[in-house]
């Protein structure tokens, strides 16, 4: 009973706040990185979205001014990680800010003696565990545009690592997965792609900032495997692997290589 009204919830936001068919068209369109959705990929998506825009305040900050087809496209490139997953894999997301352009973050923390620090860094996005996502606008409007940098898909991805604790590169996997094939693709690759970057010879595919952690290669990694797919493929075709059975996709099936 509990899930039929559920679905009745569901279906009637759906039905009263899903955006016009022709804009929706025109979001997707002028998004690259959805090149090659199937007709039921994209209602599905758009259905996503919609319940996304539901749940999630966007809350535009420092002048920011944002159309409706700015919030649909930022919604779209969000709901496409969980575009098979579902949205309760964002459970833990109420707050979408939007700054203009990179935003110094300070964060507090302890070292091993004891005494305290303050980290103050320019950040074009961030994820907070049980808090808000924060887009730089600058960053995120140019995003989806198969370069293998999307910040909003950055950002929404750590959101998926933090489900089972702090971001540390191993999201919740489905119950098909086993952990240890998951451990040892995303083990070997960061090893592989740190080493390189150490040595300055970082592969075309990924950014450098996939060598800061492995929550950050992760993220990385997703970003690729969305517009960059053939390049990550070849590149780790393990990783590539894991992550189609953690998404439910195969973007390198649908984008031009």
């Amino acid at each position: 009973m509990l899930d039929r009204i559920r679905t009745w919830r569901r279906r009637r936001i759906v039905d009263r706040h899903a955006p016009p068919a022709t804009l929706w068209a025109e979001v997707l369109d002028s998004l690259p990185l959805m090149t090659g959705l199937s007709a039921p990929a994209r209602d599905q998506l758009r259905e996503l979205a919609t319940l996304f825009m539901h749940k999630v305040q966007v809350v535009p900050a420092e002048g920011v001014m944002l159309s409706e087809r700015d919030r649909w496209c930022l919604a779209a490139q969000a709901c496409l990680p969980i575009l098979n997953l579902g949205l309760d894999w964002y459970e833990t997301c109420a707050t979408l800010v939007v700054y203009p352009g990179s935003f110094v973050a300070r964060h507090h923390y302890r070292d091993e003696a004891g005494v305290e620090h303050e980290d103050v860094s320019p950040l074009s996005g961030e994820a907070w565990d049980s808090g808000p996502v924060v887009l730089s606008w600058e960053d995120a409007h140019g995003a989806g545009e198969l370069d293998g940098y999307n910040v909003v898909i950055h950002e929404f991805t750590h959101k998926l690592d933090m489900l089972n604790g702090a971001a540390n590169g191993h999201p919740p996997l489905h119950a098909d997965m086993p952990g240890r094939d998951w451990t040892r693709a995303f083990t070997t690759a960061f090893e592989d792609f740190t080493n390189r970057v150490e040595q300055d010879e970082a592969p075309d595919g990924l950014d450098i900032y996939a060598a800061e952690s492995p929550a950050e290669f992760f993220a990385v990694a997703s970003e690729s495997f969305f517009e960059l797919p053939h390049r990550l493929r070849a590149l780790y075709p393990a990783v590539y692997q894991q992550l189609s059975l953690f998404y439910r996709q195969t973007p390198a099936d649908r984008l031009p290589s």
